[in-house]
């Protein structure tokens, strides 16, 4: 199965349905079933002791799976989380952008599971790892 968005159309429809947080999120990559998501981190997601917040963490994490899952059924803006369950590694360097690599592990017609890695820019060790289910709306 593959993609019916790209790079492209996901992120002017993440830019049109979340205009509040869409500049935030770069789409960087989409293949079946997976897509890799940049969170440009700035002042805003950052807590005391410089590092990124787990709310900032938690949000690329879902926005990952999000558009893993626009990718592969289009642009449905009502599809919602469900679950989510998420592990907090390692401190993420400073200075830094987030990188999310959302994977989809199944697409139903209902449910989506994903997991989501999320590290470091420039570097391998993951300090955030999420799994989530999303609710796919009825057709």
């Amino acid at each position: 199965m593959q993609p019916v968005m790209d790079v492209a159309a996901l992120t002017a429809f993440l830019r049109s349905a979340f205009p509040q947080v869409g500049e935030e999120f770069v789409v960087e990559e989409v293949a079946p079933m997976r897509v890799r998501v940049r969170l440009a981190v700035t002042d805003r997601h950052l807590r005391p002791g410089g590092t990124v917040s787990g709310p900032s963490m938690f949000a690329l994490a879902d926005v990952g799976i999000y558009l893993a899952v626009l990718a592969m059924i289009g642009p449905k803006a009502l599809a919602v989380t469900t679950n989510c369950s998420i592990d907090f590694m390692r401190k993420p360097a400073a200075g830094r952008d987030l990188i999310c690599e959302a994977r989809l592990l199944k697409l139903g017609r209902v449910l989506a599971v994903g997991d989501a890695m999320i590290r470091s820019d420039d570097s391998d060790e993951i300090v955030a790892r999420a799994s989530l289910t999303y609710s796919i709306p009825p057709k």
